[in-house]
């Protein structure tokens, strides 16, 4: 699989979890709004952006401030600006294409950081979380997203079992790619020099699944798909069968329900 196959792949399924799963995300700016309350905050950073979902939101969210989303993919930043521009915010929203694993890239003062499904991607987060410490004007505030469980897609006997093994299989990958995933952000922050304010964590249950939940589903199996080679064969079929376009096994086929959780954890400088 190619590069760029990839990019667009992850990007899609970036802009589908913000179709998808939009009433977590509202719910979750609605939150850091609140957290904010009383400030009028004129830098905001997106930290690892993506594709902009929670750019453009941040945007709407506080009115006037300028919005600078930070990502080391080109394809996702083209994907930002155009939200921007669809959104009428194109003024207000910023690109900057920067590894975080090499210089911290804005110069404070930062009036609010969003960190979403990011931090668990970088090589060395607490050195990351000191920059946005030493960025951030007195009062400023970090919010950082991470998951404490993985979705899951399938509700019946058969299918929910066959996820389980998929997500063991998911899992096992991820240990070696990303061992800061599922890390005490707060803790973390804490030892960054940050004051804990507040930590909720989102449960998402969405029972019947919108419309956009099986191209989301597929996009997201197709990326369990990579690690096919080390399933059974059975589970190498029963996968293939999820992800053959609308055949009778496939996931556009199935009734859905998307389950799973999110975590929004809010300090102060």
């Amino acid at each position: 699989m190619s590069h760029d196959h990839e990019d667009t792949s992850l990007a899609d399924l970036i802009d589908l979890d913000g179709d998808v799963l939009h009433a977590y995300w509202d719910d979750a700016m609605g939150y850091v709004r609140r957290a904010a309350d009383g400030d009028r905050p004129r830098r905001i950073v997106d930290l690892g952006a993506g594709t902009g979902v929670g750019t453009v939101q941040l945007a709407h969210r506080f009115a006037g401030a300028e919005v600078i989303a930070v990502d080391a993919s080109a394809e996702m930043l083209h994907r930002v600006r155009a939200k921007a521009l669809d959104h009428g915010l194109a003024d207000r929203v910023t690109t900057v294409h920067a590894d975080l694993d090499e210089d911290w890239p804005v110069p404070g003062p930062v009036d609010v950081t969003w960190a979403s499904l990011s931090l668990h991607h970088l090589t060395d987060p607490d050195r990351v979380l000191r920059d946005v410490h030493a960025a951030t004007r007195p009062g400023g505030l970090i919010a950082v997203a991470e998951f404490p469980v993985q979705l899951r897609f399938l509700g019946d006997e058969a299918g929910a079992a066959l996820e389980t093994r998929l997500l063991e299989l998911l899992g096992r990958h991820q240990a070696e790619r990303l061992p800061e995933l599922g890390s005490d952000w707060a803790a973390r922050l804490t030892a960054a020099g940050f004051t804990l304010l507040d930590e909720r964590t989102f449960d998402i249950d969405l029972a019947p699944a919108p419309p956009a939940a099986a191209d989301y589903a597929a996009l997201w199996f197709g990326r369990v798909a990579r690690h096919a080679d080390d399933l059974t064969p059975a589970d190498a079929a029963a996968l293939a069968a999820l992800l053959d376009g609308d055949g009778p096994g496939s996931l556009r086929r199935r009734e859905l329900r998307i389950r799973g959780a999110r975590t929004v954890t809010l300090a102060r400088r």
